[in-house]
């Protein structure tokens, strides 16, 4: 076989695997995810950022909930102390805490809005309903948030793994499988009903 025949042939196979190797398309997936949990972060700042004017405003009228009011304020702290760093996104343990001081604020949060149920004056308070109802968006935006990028990462995660694509993400850009957001434990669990 002389130079330019062998030359000729792995320039055909270059044509050929290039469009193939998906580097573009990996590129493109892997920017998608970090613009999605950064849209995931936003949300949930949002939501940090709300947190203190509605203690605040339902400690002027339920006193003796102290202890509500102190776990609300412990789980944002805890879950503002647990963060991921975009780069990050593909350690589990990491992303587990985070999803559980996510959920533990949630949960904080429902039982402060419980709570509020029992003080007629402080739902009927306008700072309050105004809260409660960017809350309310609030909690929305972040579910919108966390679903386009359990999608995002999703159609990232596929191109990992997929076959020729996963040479490239493996070999040549050192890309890994991303962490998803899944169903909280206590969302698991099937309510008990008593009679």
């Amino acid at each position: 076989m002389n130079y330019f025949s062998l030359r000729n042939i792995l320039l055909t196979l270059t044509l050929i695997f290039i469009p193939q190797c998906g580097y573009n398309a990996l590129q493109s997936l892997d920017e998608d995810v970090k613009a999605g949990w950064s849209e995931v972060e936003n949300q949930y700042q949002r939501r940090y950022d709300l947190i203190p004017n509605l203690v605040n405003t339902v400690k002027g009228y339920a006193k003796h909930e102290k202890e509500t009011l102190e776990g609300v304020v412990n789980a944002r702290a805890k879950a503002t102390s647990a963060e991921i760093k975009v780069n990050n996104l593909s350690d589990a343990g990491n992303f587990k805490k985070f999803q559980a001081a996510q959920d533990s604020l949630s949960g904080a949060l429902s039982k402060l809005m419980v709570v509020v149920e029992k003080y007629p004056d402080l739902k009927a308070n306008e700072s309050f309903r105004d809260l409660q109802s960017q809350l309310e968006g609030t909690e929305n935006r972040i579910s919108v948030a966390r679903n386009r990028y359990i999608q995002t990462v999703a159609e990232f995660n596929k191109m990992v793994r997929a076959f020729p694509t996963n040479l490239t993400a493996q070999h040549l850009l050192h890309l890994q499988v991303r962490e998803t957001f899944s169903v909280a434990e206590k969302v698991k669990e099937t309510p008990k009903v008593e009679f």
